[in-house]
């Protein structure tokens, strides 16, 4: 069974920079679509950014978008998250989640019912 575990989360400072990781094994995970999420304390989940099986396109959430940079090495099936400029409204559990072998357009690739398998989570928390 594929298997998900995120790390790099922490305390910042507003103003700083972060970089999650998340590792899959067990699988073929560089053959599918990722993503990551994030649950802001009291708040519904919601989707931050997502990338295609081959690296060709990624997806961004508004509120992060020009500030994270999500990537993915398939030879070490590994995906990434650099988070610069954080604010205290980034302060959430952040998730990463493997989908399948296509890719849709536009928003719709941040719907969480098209992802299957999920991390536990990292926490980061941005005091301002």
């Amino acid at each position: 069974a594929q298997v998900l575990v995120e790390s790099g989360g922490g305390s910042v400072q507003a103003g700083g920079s972060l970089r999650l990781t998340c590792t899959v094994s067990g699988g073929t995970g560089s053959r599918y679509t990722m993503a990551w999420f994030r649950r802001p304390p009291g708040k519904e989940r919601e989707g931050v950014a997502a990338i295609s099986p081959t690296n060709t396109y990624s997806w961004y959430d508004a509120s992060v978008k020009g500030r994270f940079t999500i990537s993915r090495d398939n030879a070490k099936t590994t995906l990434y998250l650099q988070m610069n400029s954080l604010n205290p409204d980034d302060t959430a559990m952040y998730y990463c989640a493997a989908g399948s072998n296509t890719w849709n357009t536009g928003s719709a690739t941040l719907l969480p019912q098209l992802y299957s398998n999920w991390g536990q989570g990292t926490q980061v928390t941005v005091s301002s």
